[in-house]
């Protein structure tokens, strides 16, 4: 299993991922899930993967062979859609190959990043090739096991937050799920990505004994146990209204 998620603000992007591919009681692997492709001040693109890793390391490979030749690749593209599509239709490709019966082949992979001076975004490319994006009102996508760090996405996150708190929450994200599922785990890989530099991101790996995460995990769980602390108490017979069933019974509202 893995969990990534990509953040688009109004001012850059964001990608985190892990690296863990199987976990077991005497078998740990890890691989990275984060891809750079760019040309300096025309095109930049990051893409995390998730899935079958032979799929994904094939469709990955299929990328790179492509930027060699004259055909359609990531550096001839117009448009952030056509990228989605063009890895879409890699990975239909890579799964007809490998197909068999008894074994999943499906892989999932975000790519953000911007062409030109036209508006940075993030695509999620699903199985069948078909892809969605980020917009105003979603803010982030997710694969792999997203659901443990989903909430503290949507509380925090809105077009308007700053790269810096994108990160972090993003990063608080990926703590919360690690903390959730074994099969989850460093090297975490951190990518920001500032609208119009057309460069490559700042970039951070932290390992599995990072002082970094370690602090950040502490003081995560500090914060929540210290908010829980100031709720208040339930005050059942003195705030909490009450209404009574056909049989007499009282039921809290």
């Amino acid at each position: 299993m893995t969990y990534c998620v990509s953040i688009a603000t109004d001012s850059g992007l964001v990608f985190v991922s892990d690296s863990r591919t199987n976990a077991g009681v005497d078998v740990k692997n890890t691989y990275s899930k984060m891809y750079g492709f760019g040309v300096p001040g025309e095109r930049q693109f990051t893409i995390l993967t998730s899935g079958n890793l032979a799929t994904s390391q094939s469709v990955i490979s299929r990328i790179k062979k492509d930027l060699k030749l004259e055909g359609p690749n990531l550096f001839n593209f117009g448009h952030m859609t056509d990228v989605a599509e063009y890895i879409g239709e890699v990975s239909c490709n890579a799964q007809s190959k490998t197909k068999a019966a008894d074994i999943n082949v499906e892989s999932y992979f975000l790519v953000g990043g911007q062409i030109g001076d036209q508006r940075h975004s993030v695509y999620l490319v699903y199985p069948q090739g078909n892809y969605i994006s980020t917009s105003q009102d979603t803010t982030y996508l997710q694969i792999g096991e997203s659901k443990y760090g989903k909430p503290i996405l949507d509380r925090i996150l809105s077009p308007g937050v700053s790269l810096e708190t994108a990160a972090m929450c993003a990063l608080v994200s990926m703590d919360s799920t690690i903390r959730s599922n074994l099969t989850v785990g460093p090297p975490i890989e951190l990518s920001i990505y500032e609208v119009g530099s057309l460069a490559q991101g700042r970039y951070y790996r932290f390992d599995e004994d990072s002082k970094y995460l370690r602090r950040l995990k502490r003081s995560w769980d500090q914060a929540l146990k210290d908010a829980f602390k100031t709720l208040p108490p339930v005050a059942w017979s003195a705030t909490w209204d009450q209404r009574q069933d056909g049989d007499g019974r009282q039921e809290l509202l």
